[in-house]
């Protein structure tokens, strides 16, 4: 999927749970199926799941950032119905594997791409209630740092003006370049800044039941534009649930154009990208296109 990325396999992850973990030596290790484009998942026996960055990191500053997200995923977990993810550990940098992984619970569930929802508004109610949880814990003091989503949508333009150029054969690129001029223009007040996921994809959002039941891939929790978090709106939910969604945020018209600034520039940067490579996350990516171009 990138260009040099770590491919670790099986008997590595084996070898690393039975020197660093030994109350775990014996549970079986079993690849996980997953279309992520930043981790390759690990299942360790029924109820653990290992994660390894596609791009090993051994930076100490890399297990802080590890370590405070877990922290702040402890954090919301008492605030929201749904499930997030248990941290259990933080695996440490050796040959098998040069850099941090995280070890947490696992949380049986079917992603939103592969399994029917009883009822679309429902859902809709039930994302927002979480992001509205997510949205009221404290900051204190702290506002978006300049390294991750959630800052000025200007700060993506020239990599989402040459991807619009990139996908030309692929999507109406004059019609999308509209739109994005459009967000462009909404305003953003960073001291309005809060909570934020800043990863809500359908990948990333699991179902039993027929219900929203956990949020997962909580690692790029941060503090962020409230508007990162609409993506949703365009990446899953069609139009009848999509103005649920929107009310049950009573997010205002700037927010709300500046979400569809931030579902276009995930969508048209992933879709030339993943194209060839990653088939679930290039069909994501168009529909959302298609969701914001409708």
């Amino acid at each position: 999927m990138h260009e040099g990325q770590s491919d670790i396999g099986v008997e590595a992850v084996e070898r690393l749970v039975f020197r660093q973990f030994p109350a775990w030596r014996g549970l079986p290790v079993t690849a996980v199926v997953s279309h992520g484009t930043v981790n390759t998942l690990f299942r360790l026996g029924d109820n653990i799941v290992l994660r390894f960055l596609l791009f090993p990191n051994n930076d100490p500053a890399w297990r802080g950032e590890l370590l405070a997200a877990q922290k702040a995923v402890a954090r919301l977990a008492a605030r929201v119905a749904v499930q997030l993810p248990v941290p259990l550990a933080v695996g440490e940098p050796e040959d098998d594997f040069p850099g941090f992984w995280a070890v947490y619970e696992w949380i049986p569930g079917m992603t939103v791409r592969e399994t029917s929802i009883n009822d679309l508004d429902t859902f809709a109610v039930d994302l927002a209630a979480f992001i509205r949880a997510l949205q009221e814990m404290p900051t204190d003091g702290r506002t978006w740092n300049g390294l991750t989503r959630g800052g000025p949508l200007v700060e993506r333009d020239v990599q989402v003006r040459k991807c619009i150029a990139d996908s030309a054969a692929l999507v109406d690129a004059r019609h999308v370049e509209a739109v994005w001029d459009d967000c462009l223009a909404a305003p953003y007040e960073r001291q309005g800044d809060v909570w934020i996921h800043a990863d809500l994809m359908p990948g990333n959002l699991l179902v039993r039941d027929g219900r929203l039941a956990a949020v997962i891939d909580c690692e790029g929790l941060c503090v962020g534009d409230l508007s990162v978090d609409l993506m949703p709106a365009w990446n899953f939910l069609p139009a009848g649930p999509r103005d649920t969604f929107r009310r049950e945020l009573a997010v205002d018209e700037a927010a709300w154009t500046r979400g569809r600034g931030w579902a276009l520039s995930q969508a048209i940067v992933a879709l030339p990208y993943y194209v060839e490579t990653n088939e679930v996350m290039a069909e994501t990516a168009l529909h959302t296109l298609v969701a914001l171009l409708d």
